[in-house]
């Protein structure tokens, strides 16, 4: 007969039986055990068994075997949607806590099976080690933006995601975090960011309710940081989703995606942070999620806060441990009080022929300065209904559809310098009216203003088009012939707001450093 279990402490004993290789129906050598402040991971074999902690901290509650099966169940199911391959199945632990027995019952415990991958493939460990590549954050975008078109939006009469849950959760988050900190400067940190955070998410109201309406708000991860995704045979897979609770995963994906890229920016990597922003709102189009994506990155920066003084807390924590926690616990209340108050808007805007480089300037731009970007040639395509690797099968590149695009980069570059951002708008810009629109749109807002003018030798721009592939850009060596013949000499007045630079080279050459001292001087003051 199988015997109840008393809660948390019995767990212990478990834990220490399930340590021994005879109790496993396959080979298990080599056992070790991994603890959060949640569960714990037994690694035996090619299985990982996952038990969930009888506790309840107040945003999750597994102190009942009930709620421990159900949430195992559901764990299963949400995280199969991102990592199919990984989550196996609910295996019951019968028999007796010293000698526990796989599909034995009646069940006193409930374990997620799952299999086996090495800490080594983590991302935030990868990351620290140097291993991620540019290629590896633009698959997860990639992954994020398909995984996120995949899923129901939330009902309408759901409780979920609405302005005031969005707020009363991030409220809460502080309030949880409040009793955990000790001392006396740690709550005065609190304290302004609790503040702050209540100022911008009231300020957010209105969007996040016109967001929600718009169908943002789905069934995500929810727990999107770097720890929470695996290199699995070269491609990035996000597993450990959230199921203990509807709430924190019926979300708007843009606070998922601010997720993942505010631990970008808490492990020192403010390039791929970008770079991810940008790969996503690319394949989504959903750059009026920046509106939002300040707030989200302040709350998720309190949230990891918040883990890492729970773990600092935990019973039987060792003083480095606690002091290591601690740390990382106001490092992150510090970045939530930066992400805040960060609002430095300025526009930069391209120009230059087709295979000037202009794309890949602005990529280097993007990662360097912390911007977001919006390309002519991606915009354009989505206007007509098209993916940005799909060719146009009729004329989307006569006068009416040019007009048609760059009237749709004037209104997102209005939308996100209003936002309080850094925008770059990749096009030609080879007719002064449309350089002129853009600066008077500077003028008008108060933000610098900057012509970043990329320049190559004729013969390099066609080599460049010839050799193009899976480009957005469908221009060839007729189209820049065409252009050519039709581009307008920069006017005497707009020289004092363009910065020429060669792209014969890497953008960051030698060549090019005059042009940067002259871009970052432009950039520091707004259009007169």
């Amino acid at each position: 007969m199988g015997r109840a279990m008393n809660g948390y402490h019995d767990q212990l004993r478990l834990i220490r039986a399930l340590r021994h290789p005879r109790l496993y129906s396959h080979a298990a050598k080599n056992i070790r055990v991994i603890e959060t402040h949640i569960s714990w991971v037994v690694l035996a074999g090619p299985f990982a068994y996952k038990i969930k902690k009888a506790v309840n901290l107040g945003f999750l509650d597994y102190t009942t075997l009930a709620a421990r099966k159900h949430y195992c169940a559901e764990e299963i199911r949400l995280n199969r949607r991102t990592a199919p391959d990984l989550y196996l199945d609910v295996v019951a632990i019968g028999g007796a806590l010293d000698a526990p027995r796989f599909g034995s019952v009646p069940a006193f415990e409930y374990a997620v099976r799952m299999k086996r991958f090495g800490a080594a493939d983590l991302l935030d460990g990868l990351l620290a080690r140097g291993k991620v590549l540019p290629r590896h954050i633009d698959a997860l975008a990639a992954s994020l933006a398909d995984f996120h078109a995949r899923l129901p939006s939330v009902p309408v009469d759901s409780v979920y995601g609405t302005a005031g849950s969005i707020g009363r959760i991030a409220q809460q988050n502080i309030e949880q975090l409040r009793p955990l900190l000790h001392a006396t400067a740690d709550g005065q940190t609190l304290a302004a960011l609790a503040r702050a955070t209540e100022t911008e998410f009231a300020a957010c109201a209105e969007i996040f309710a016109a967001r929600r309406a718009q169908g943002f708000v789905r069934e995500c991860h929810g727990d999107l940081h770097l720890g929470n995704i695996a290199l699995i045979d070269d491609v990035p897979v996000p597993f450990d989703g959230i199921e203990f609770d509807p709430a924190l995963r019926w979300i708007d994906v843009m606070d998922e995606i601010a997720f993942a890229m505010m631990d970008l920016l808490y492990r020192g990597h403010p390039a791929y942070a970008w770079r991810l922003l940008n790969a996503y709102l690319e394949i989504t189009g959903d750059y009026a999620g920046i509106a939002v994506l300040r707030a989200y990155l302040a709350y998720r920066a309190t949230v990891r806060a918040k883990v890492s003084a729970i773990r600092a807390g935990q019973a039987g924590t060792s003083r480095h441990t606690q002091q290591t926690e601690m740390a990382s616990c106001r490092d992150h209340l510090t970045l939530a009080q930066r992400c805040l108050n960060d609002r430095h808007p300025a526009l930069i805007i391209t120009h230059g022929l087709p295979g000037s480089g202009k794309t890949t300037f602005a990529q280097y731009l993007i990662e360097q300065m912390g911007a977001v970007r919006i390309r002519s040639d991606v915009e354009r395509k989505r206007l007509h209904g098209l993916q940005a690797s799909e060719r146009s099968r009729g004329d989307i590149y006569n006068a009416a559809a040019t007009g048609q695009t760059y009237a749709r980069l004037y209104q997102l570059a209005r939308e996100m310098l209003q936002a309080g951002y850094v925008v770059i708008v990749d096009a030609a810009f080879l007719q002064y009216a449309e350089r002129g629109q853009f600066r008077n749109l500077a003028r008008e807002l108060a933000v610098p203003f900057a012509i970043a003018s990329l320049h190559a030798a004729d013969s390099a721009l066609r080599r460049r088009l010839r050799r193009r592939r899976g480009d957005a850009s469908e221009a060839d060596v007729a189209v820049l012939e065409k252009l050519q013949a039709v581009q307008q000499p920069v006017a005497p007045e707009e020289h004092a707001r363009m910065a020429r630079f060669t792209t014969a080279q890497a953008p960051d050459s030698r060549d090019n450093a005059r042009a940067w001292r002259k871009l970052a001087s432009m950039l520091t003051v707004s259009v007169a």
